[in-house]
């Protein structure tokens, strides 16, 4: 079954794809040779279906094996439609950085959407699992969580596991088997306080708070700093931060700074021109080659 959702005017699916890392960690898998993004999407705590979306003009298609019923069909949707942001008003994004000679592209590439999964929740383990280590080591982690706790698709994937699956993990399966390292037991506090409702991740999408008050509120969860708290603003629609890394300074070096290193208060400054998009603006630039090479 093909699933056809329309898509804004300014929408650009392989941007948005390819927008960070998230569509190399599971349940994502990416082919570029026909360019189709792979979601394994949870349908219930023991259910699970894998969904192939690929771009069509004015259009993402997500096909399905068999014929979903019509909730399953509902839940499939939404999530397509909250991963690939379609429902972000980029409208003044773009207005400011049209004003810009040297960011202008981002309107024109319909670039800005950031890819992210179907909850807060598992953004915000991913994001726990990206701080202080090397790729190769949160793309292990992930796999670990998910291969072991996630409900089954029919093809044998696995979704994201739930709240209540990682809560009800013993100590040493983040420690032996996730080889989480000192993050095993801030992920299974993460998970009982989420799974028990103490925790209200889900509710920072539509949080009243203002960005610097919910990034302390992030903050609060052990093994969420600084720049994990801002890389997470970004997934919930704020972007004042620039979730600052190696990576990031590095690349910037190169690309503005003649391979000087530059100060953090440097970066800062070059992109306050954008305001409240800011990280937003920075994260465009340092990424603009991903899709041209």
């Amino acid at each position: 079954m093909k699933i056809t959702i329309e898509t804004p005017r300014n929408f650009s699916f392989r941007r948005t794809a390819l927008s960070h890392g998230w569509y190399d960690l599971p349940p994502f898998g990416f082919d570029q040779s026909s360019w189709t993004l792979t979601r394994v999407i949870a349908l219930g705590e023991d259910r699970a279906v894998s969904v192939e979306i690929t771009g069509a003009k004015g259009a993402v298609v997500a096909s399905v094996p068999g014929r979903p019923g019509k909730r399953d069909a509902g839940k499939i949707t939404r999530d397509v439609r909250h991963m690939l942001r379609l429902d972000d008003d980029m409208s003044p994004f773009y207005s400011a950085v049209r004003r810009e000679p040297d960011f202008k592209w981002i309107a024109q590439a319909g670039a800005g959407r950031l890819l992210r999964s179907p909850t807060v929740f598992e953004d915000l383990v991913k994001t726990i699992c990206t701080t202080n280590c090397s790729w190769a080591l949160t793309k292990k982690m992930v796999e670990g969580l998910v291969s072991a706790l996630g409900p089954r698709s029919s093809d044998g994937r696995r979704a994201f596991p739930t709240p209540e699956a990682m809560a009800g993990a013993p100590d040493e399966f983040y420690r032996d088997v996730v080889r989480a390292g000192y993050r095993a037991p801030y992920l299974k506090e993460l998970a009982q306080r989420a799974a028990s409702g103490e925790l209200d991740v889900e509710g920072w999408l539509a949080s009243g708070l203002d960005s610097d008050s919910l990034k302390r509120e992030m903050k609060k969860v052990k093994g969420a700093g600084d720049y994990a708290a801002e890389n997470l603003l970004r997934l919930v629609g704020r972007y004042e931060g620039l979730a600052l890394d190696s990576w990031v300074r590095a690349k910037f070096a190169r690309t503005h700074n003649g391979g000087e290193a530059a100060a953090d208060h440097q970066i800062e400054g070059y992109y306050s021109r954008f305001g409240p998009w800011r990280g937003l603006a920075l994260w465009c630039d340092m990424t603009r080659d991903w899709l041209e090479e």
